[in-house]
C-alpha cells in the first residue's frame, strides 16, 4: 500500500548501512547517489530504463514539417528536451509558439536552450496537473505538438483533443530495458544488498515486476508518483515522495527505512 512521506531530511547518517538500488536510466542517478552516500548509504545502479536515440529519424523529420503550424509545444520530460530541442531548432521554432512542460526540471532543461517562458503546473507534476491549468482548457482550434519518447500515456493528447485541440506527437527518443534477465536482482536480494528500490517511471516498474520474484513484496519501494505503484499488490511496501527532485526522493528513502 502506498504511503506518503513527510518532508525533512534525516540528520547525519540516516541511511548508514543501507543499500539503495536506483533503477533510473544511466547518467540520471548521479545526484541522488551522492545524496545517499552523504547519508551513509550505498547506492547500487541497476537501470531498468535506458534512453536511446531513434533508429530512424525520418518519421520525426516528417512530423516536424508541421512545426510552423503549432500554437503549443508540450514537453513531457527532460529527455524530450534533450533529444527533441536540437531537432526542433534545426527546423526552426515558429514565431509566437508557446511552451509547456510537465514540471520544473523539464522547464529548466528548456531554459538551458533559451526558452524562458514555460507553462508548468504547480504542486503536482504530471499530465493531469498540466491539464488542470486554465491555458490547457482554452485550446479549441489550436495546434498542439507533444514532444515525447516513442509510446507513453495518452491522457494528455486525448483530453486536449476532447477540448477541441488538434494534437500531434513528435517522438524523438526510445526507451529500452537494459536488464534482459533477473540475475542481477536475484543476486542483490540474496546477498542482502537491496534495502530499498527507487523507481521513477511506470515503464521501469513494469520491467521490475517482469524480472522480480515474490520477494519484491518484502522490499521498500520508493516512487515519485503514486501512479507508478498502481499495478502493485495492495500489500506492497510503497512510499511516495512528496515533491519532485532528488532531495525529496532522499527524504522518501529515509522515511521508508527509518523503522527497519
Amino acid at each position: 500500500m502506498a504511503q506518503n512521506t513527510e518532508p525533512g531530511l534525516g540528520a547525519g547518517q540516516a541511511l548508514q548501512g543501507r543499500s539503495i538500488v536506483i533503477t533510473r536510466p544511466p547518467g540520471q542517478a548521479g545526484k541522488l547517489s551522492a545524496l545517499i552516500r552523504a547519508q551513509g548509504g550505498t547506492p547500487v545502479l541497476l537501470p531498468l530504463i535506458a534512453i536511446a536515440a531513434l533508429q530512424d529519424d525520418e518519421p520525426l523529420d516528417q512530423q516536424l514539417g508541421q512545426l510552423d503550424k503549432q500554437d503549443w509545444l508540450i514537453f513531457i520530460s527532460t529527455n524530450a528536451v534533450e533529444y527533441g530541442m536540437p531537432k526542433l531548432l534545426q527546423h526552426g521554432l515558429p514565431h509566437g509558439v508557446r511552451f509547456a512542460a510537465i514540471g520544473p526540471q523539464t522547464a529548466g532543461a528548456l531554459q538551458a536552450h533559451g526558452i524562458g517562458d514555460v507553462l508548468i503546473p504547480q504542486g503536482r507534476f504530471d499530465s493531469e496537473a498540466l491539464l488542470a491549468l486554465p491555458q490547457m482548457h482554452a485550446v479549441a482550434g489550436q495546434q498542439v505538438m507533444i514532444v515525447r519518447g516513442v509510446g507513453g500515456r495518452e491522457v494528455l493528447a486525448e483530453t486536449l483533443r476532447a477540448r477541441g485541440a488538434n494534437v500531434c506527437f513528435a517522438e524523438c527518443y526510445r526507451r529500452i530495458n537494459p536488464q534482459k534477465e533477473d540475475n542481477a536482482l536475484k543476486s542483490l536480494w540474496q546477498n542482502a544488498q537491496m534495502d530499498a528500490l527507487v523507481v521513477t517511471s511506470s515503464e521501469a516498474m513494469r520491467h521490475l515486476q517482469a524480472l522480480a520474484g515474490p520477494w519484491l513484496k518484502e522490499i521498500r519501494l520508493c516512487v515519485n508518483h503514486a501512479r507508478i505503484a498502481e499495478s502493485l499488490p495492495v500489500d506492497a511496501h510503497v512510499f511516495v515522495a512528496q515533491a519532485p527532485g532528488d532531495e525529496a526522493m532522499l527524504n522518501c528513502l529515509i522515511a521508508a527505512l527509518q523503522d527497519r
